[in-house]
C-alpha cells in the first residue's frame, strides 16, 4: 500500500437533515451537497477537506435499503481537544458513549451514538 489507508468515508444515515444538523452541530464545520454519482437516488452531503492535507474526507449518504446504524467500522473525527466536541453531542442529539479517555501515547478518544444509530469516534492529541 503505497498511501494512507482510507481514502474516503460514509456515513449512512436514515434522516440526512437531523444527521447534518448533528454533525454540523458537534464538529462546527458546514457540510456541502454531493451530486448523485451513481444516479440511483443517493442523497449525499459532503464534509469539508483540503485534498493536499493529511487524511481523507467523506459523507453523509442516504439511500433507499441502506439503513443507518449496526455497522462494524468506527470513524474517528480529528479534534484540537475532543472533549471539546464531545460536549456538543448530547445537545445536538446525540449520545456519548465514552467520555474522553487517554489511550497513551496516542492523544485521546471519545466515543458517541449520532441521531441515526451510528458510533463514531473523536481523536485529539490534547
Amino acid at each position: 500500500m503505497a498511501s494512507n489507508p482510507v481514502g474516503w468515508f460514509e456515513i449512512y444515515v436514515d434522516d440526512m437533515q437531523r444527521a447534518k444538523a448533528f454533525y454540523e452541530t458537534v464538529l462546527q464545520v458546514s457540510l456541502e451537497p454531493l451530486g448523485d454519482p451513481t444516479n440511483e437516488s443517493f442523497e449525499m452531503q459532503a464534509f469539508p477537506s483540503d485534498m493536499g492535507q493529511y487524511g481523507c474526507s467523506g459523507a453523509l449518504v442516504h439511500c433507499e435499503g441502506f439503513p443507518a446504524g449496526n455497522n462494524s467500522t468506527l470513524v474517528y473525527f480529528a479534534c484540537e481537544d475532543c472533549a471539546v466536541e464531545e460536549a456538543r453531542v448530547a445537545e445536538a442529539g446525540g449520545r456519548v458513549q465514552r467520555n474522553k479517555m487517554s489511550i497513551g501515547d496516542y492523544g485521546f478518544i471519545s466515543l458517541a451514538f449520532d441521531t441515526e444509530g451510528n458510533m463514531f469516534g473523536l481523536h485529539s492529541q490534547n
